[in-house]
């Protein structure tokens, strides 16, 4: 990559371990706290979001060789499963819970909530029917002291049991809903733009990894954010300029 070399004024390229060398030195703790700085990039202090969307989806890790599965013809994978929650309108990340089994999502739930709210506090939070539980609701409104849209799942029942469950089968707000479809969009800028594979074969590094595309992913919507209010800033002065002129 000699172009990027010249760029960065390098006159020599790191091993092709460094990264390797340094997920694995680094301290989870670290790159935690750096997650939570991306965050505070987007906010004053106290600034609360209208609305944050919850999903999970999985990232792929393969345990064999090329080589092995060239000789028997098989890949073999397993996902880590990965929760986060986005901020609708800033399209931020606040929070991530990733586990190696794979899960229900409700047992990401409490763990994500309690994260994301500590990070960044908000108003409402909307989820999928996979998330469906009377404990959640009444976590999100009694112990966040915030409002909750999970739409009810079908169990051939003729009663809804719970009491914000209920609440759902009178009163759900079907517009603020469709926005949660951003946590899946987020998903795919992830993937597509930073990978949806794992590298690392080590749970603890490949923990890190995902921490590290979460940094990653929020510092790209932050410099996204900063070149569309200079272009915006831009086109303002040379239209005041034109304005003048005339």
């Amino acid at each position: 990559m000699g172009r990027v070399q010249d760029l960065l004024d390098l006159s020599s390229i790191p091993h092709f371990t460094t990264l390797q060398k340094f997920l694995r030195r680094i301290k989870s703790l670290y790159l935690r706290l750096t997650f939570k700085k991306t965050v505070g990039l987007f906010y004053s202090c106290d600034d609360t979001i209208p609305l944050t969307a919850i999903d999970s989806s999985g990232f792929t890790s393969g345990y064999c060789s090329h080589y092995f599965s060239e000789r028997t013809g098989k890949i073999r994978k397993h996902f880590l499963k990965t929760s986060i929650s986005v901020d609708t309108d800033e399209q931020v990340i606040t929070g991530f819970v990733a586990t190696k089994s794979r899960v229900h999502d409700t047992q990401h739930a409490t763990k994500l909530l309690r994260q994301c709210h500590k990070t960044r506090k908000s108003e409402c939070y909307v989820m999928d029917r996979g998330y469906d539980s009377e404990q959640i609701h009444r976590f999100i409104r009694e112990d966040l002291h915030a409002d909750s849209i999970i739409p009810l799942r079908s169990w051939n029942a003729d009663y809804v049991r719970g009491k914000y469950r209920n609440e759902m089968a009178i009163q759900f707000d079907a517009e603020k809903y469709r926005r949660r479809q951003l946590v899946e969009n987020k998903f795919s800028v992830l993937k597509r733009k930073f990978g949806g594979d794992i590298k690392s074969r080590i749970l603890s590094i490949q923990m890190k990894e995902i921490a590290g595309k979460m940094i990653v992913c929020n510092l790209h919507t932050f410099l996204l954010f900063l070149f569309n209010e200079v272009f915006y800033r831009a086109k303002k002065i040379e239209k005041l300029d034109t304005i003048n002129f005339f």
